[in-house]
């Protein structure tokens, strides 16, 4: 077993144990992917400040997100089709997550399904839900949301329409995979990977099929998500929603500060600066460079997290010194997921923990609640290099 030092050796495991679909479907953005390589090159842009000298004992990165404790200002992001990248991997993630002390999202297009992980967990989690056409679908899944005792609903806002990926269409990606001349040379090299998907039923997408009307399988399955996402979607449409939900609401995928006063007139208790990953809009800015024009806009007002090409515990810190509440993360736990299961997750979790850790302490903080932009040297022109309206 190799030596685990970072997220990059994780994401090496990731690659050599997973079928290339899904681990391309958790490597790639959309069009040139520029967004996407952008989304972690900017955090490169920003330096931090060594302080020495500093009484550094007692230290502790424990926060709050929506009032609850958390062992450190991260939670995980949902990601489609994580029960691909290992057999019940949203279980295996949401076990993860509750150990360790930080919340786990769900995502409506799991593998498996909100009532297979509240089952497997006994624990609260969050869902996110994709608004689709169906609102027939979209009030029964806020039901079993609430069923499954669901602590909060994370709105994705900024998929009314499927940006697109060139790699998951080459590789033909699908849940469960085709069986093609190229897919299965290419899962007979992943032989741990296919025995625990032979141990498993969940290998579609368990919030979808059995629920939807008319969904019973794989190739209804393909028409109804192809026809499904509501590009009708509105303020006026969330509101509705925030009411038919009635609990703790989070909205993802803010990347202006007009949307995100919008976001707090309807209601929301927290929300998320990103771009999807840099999976939708490509040539959008990073998640990090529009994140203080953001804080400006609404600090105070609602939890603003940061989510997008968080790949170490100093990008988490920079974020937080830049008026980030909290964080949330995809692919770095993802990387863990499928390359050591369940076990993985808790390995990055705790690679991100010490390093944020350790980096803070250099910084002369001892609390991760007072840190603030003091610590950073900004470059002149990070927020400002691109003219917004306004």
């Amino acid at each position: 077993m190799p030596v685990i030092t970072c997220i990059d050796d994780l994401k090496r495991l990731h690659r050599r144990r997973t079928p290339r679909m899904f681990y391309d479907y958790c490597e790639s953005g959309s069009y040139t992917e520029q967004t996407f390589r952008d989304n972690s090159a900017d955090f490169g842009d920003l330096r931090f400040r060594q302080r020495v000298a500093v009484d550094m004992s007692d230290r502790t990165v424990k926060s709050t997100m929506l009032g609850q404790e958390v062992a450190m200002p991260v939670g995980l992001s949902p990601v489609g089709s994580t029960g691909m990248q290992r057999a019940d991997g949203e279980i295996k993630a949401a076990r993860a997550a509750l150990k360790f002390g930080v919340p786990f999202t769900l995502s409506t297009m799991s593998i498996c399904s909100i009532e297979a992980v509240a089952e497997a967990v006994r624990a609260p989690f969050w869902f996110q839900l994709y608004v689709m056409r169906d609102e027939e679908y979209v009030d029964d899944i806020i039901a079993r949301a609430k069923r499954a005792a669901v602590s909060a609903l994370v709105i994705t806002l900024d998929l009314q329409i499927l940006g697109q990926r060139h790699k998951d269409l080459k590789n033909g990606l699908s849940a469960p995979p085709r069986l093609t001349p190229r897919s299965i040379a290419d899962m007979s090299w992943r032989v741990r990977w296919g025995l625990e998907m032979l141990g498993t039923r969940n290998r579609t997408f368990g919030n979808i099929v059995g629920h939807a009307r008319n969904v019973g399988d794989l190739s209804s399955l393909a028409s109804w998500t192809n026809e499904q996402f509501d590009p009708r979607l509105d303020w006026d449409k969330v509101a509705r929603l925030r009411d038919k939900w009635g609990g703790k609401l989070i909205l993802k995928g803010i990347l202006d500060a007009e949307d995100a006063k919008e976001a707090v007139k309807v209601g929301a208790d927290a929300i998320v600066v990103s771009n999807h990953g840099g999976r939708q809009l490509d040539g959008a800015l990073s998640s990090i460079r529009v994140l203080p024009s953001i804080v400006r806009a609404v600090k105070g007002q609602t939890e603003i997290w940061l989510d997008g090409g968080i790949r170490t515990g100093q990008d988490i810190l920079k974020a937080l010194a830049l008026g980030a509440d909290a964080t949330m993360i995809g692919r770095a736990y993802i990387h863990g997921l499928g390359a050591m299961g369940e076990a993985g997750v808790t390995k990055a979790l705790e690679i991100l923990r010490s390093e944020m850790d350790v980096t803070m302490a250099l910084c002369g903080r001892r609390d991760i609640r007072d840190v603030g932009r003091d610590i950073l040297l900004v470059p002149e022109g990070f927020e400002g290099r691109w003219e917004q309206p306004g």
